[in-house]
């Protein structure tokens, strides 16, 4: 059909990486992921992997870019910039259809729009300065930036802080006279669902996993030596279950502040997607509650 880059999003548990498979599976596709905590090893059920959902019809799908780091490293958007451009060039070698589906919305638009970027170090001084305030502080601080940042994942005061310091370094340093990244030509297609199934979804997946092991993927990973407050960087899952299994969250404050936070980080991603249209992405929607026959032979339709 066409090798140009097809994208593929979506908020948590709106099922974009069973619709970006069979996809895959039709036209000959192979899928990037475009999800900043899928990248790490044995972090499977708290960021939601759902490997089995790469398997059509008994054929696997090639997938890129998970299980490419270990747990405890901070791997960062010029780094998916770079492993991306990567796997892309591999999978059009091979003369297949590349898909990106994700949902961290700074890789998908770092990707699509071809943001020129390098790795930041380290700020001492500001990392000090930024130590005391919360992370409502820090937000309110992000907020003031004009530049691209994440406000769809910072759910911890680190990962707040972190943003910032990005912010500050490219202040004062020009994306002109950084590394290049080609701009992407690609199909960028939504998945719909509305908030009441969205939150439906949401719950149904976090009783599951909890009943599946996810406490006890948070022990190992704890028992590997990642130390909790790298895994509490992570936020979402890692923050609150990790919070749990060290003792600073009875059980049932861990489970209804998830719960709450895992439908504010949905809320956030539908909101950085419907912005991305604003910023002159346009994106062809497709129907959550259709067959999926009928959205993938939609998705064709727009190729």
């Amino acid at each position: 059909m066409t090798q140009k880059l097809i994208t593929i999003i979506g908020p948590t548990a709106s099922g974009k990486t069973t619709l970006a498979a069979h996809l895959a599976y039709k036209i000959d596709g192979e899928i990037i992921s475009g999800d900043s905590r899928q990248i790490y090893r044995h972090m499977d059920l708290g960021t939601g992997k759902d490997l089995d959902d790469y398997t059509v019809n008994g054929k696997k799908i090639p997938y890129h870019l998970i299980d490419i780091a270990d747990p405890g490293y901070k791997y960062n958007v010029f780094e998916f910039q770079r492993d991306f451009l990567q796997a892309y060039n591999s999978i059009l070698e091979r003369g297949k259809q590349p898909i990106l589906c994700g949902g961290t919305g700074l890789y998908i638009e770092a990707i699509l729009k071809g943001y020129r970027l390098q790795p930041v170090s380290e700020n001492k001084e500001l990392r000090e300065a930024l130590a005391d305030k919360s992370l409502a502080e820090l937000t309110e601080i992000l907020k003031g930036y004009k530049q691209l940042h994440n406000t769809t994942d910072v759910d911890t005061a680190k990962r707040a802080i972190r943003a910032i310091e990005i912010e500050e370094y490219y202040k004062t340093h020009e994306y002109d006279d950084l590394l290049s990244f080609p701009k992407m030509e690609s199909v960028i297609i939504g998945v719909d669902i509305d908030r009441e199934s969205r939150r439906k979804r949401i719950s149904e997946r976090l009783k599951s996993r909890l009943e599946n092991g996810m406490l006890d993927e948070i022990r190992h990973l704890l028992d590997m030596g990642v130390a909790p407050d790298d895994l509490i960087y992570y936020g979402l899952e890692y923050k609150y279950l990790t919070n749990y299994v060290i003792g600073k969250l009875t059980y049932e404050e861990m489970y209804s502040g998830l719960e709450i936070a895992i439908h504010q980080f949905a809320k956030r991603q539908m909101t950085w997607f419907r912005g991305m249209e604003r910023r002159g992405f346009p994106i062809h929607w497709v129907d959550f509650h259709q067959s999926m026959e009928e959205k993938v032979n939609q998705i064709c339709s727009f190729l």
